[in-house]
C-alpha cells in the first residue's frame, strides 16, 4: 500500500480539475485500488491511500493532471504497511 499526501496553496486553479480527479478516484476506489482519499477539513492538503504497487501509483499520478494543477503539491508518497485493515 502506499500513503500520498497534497498540499494546497489556496490557489482555485486546481478546482477545475477537481471533478475529473474525483472521478478517477472513484473509478480506481471500485476497483479496489483506492481505499482511502479524502481532503483536509482545512483544504490545507489531502491523504490518499493506493492499494497498488509502486509502478501502479506511478502510472496513476502521471494519468491524472490535477497532481500536477496550480496549487497542489506531492510532499509524500510513502509506502504504509498497516497492521490493521
Amino acid at each position: 500500500m502506499y500513503l500520498l499526501e497534497l498540499a494546497f496553496d489556496g490557489s482555485p486553479d486546481r478546482l477545475a480539475l477537481r471533478p475529473a480527479h474525483r472521478e478517477r478516484l472513484r473509478v480506481l476506489h471500485e476497483a479496489g485500488r483506492v481505499v482511502l482519499a479524502g481532503p483536509y477539513s482545512d483544504e490545507s492538503g489531502a491523504l490518499l491511500v493506493f492499494d497498488v504497487t509502486a509502478e501502479e501509483l506511478d502510472a496513476i499520478v502521471e494519468d491524472d493532471p490535477y497532481y500536477r494543477a496550480p496549487g497542489v503539491k506531492i510532499v509524500r508518497q510513502q509506502e504504509w504497511t498497516p497492521v490493521f485493515r
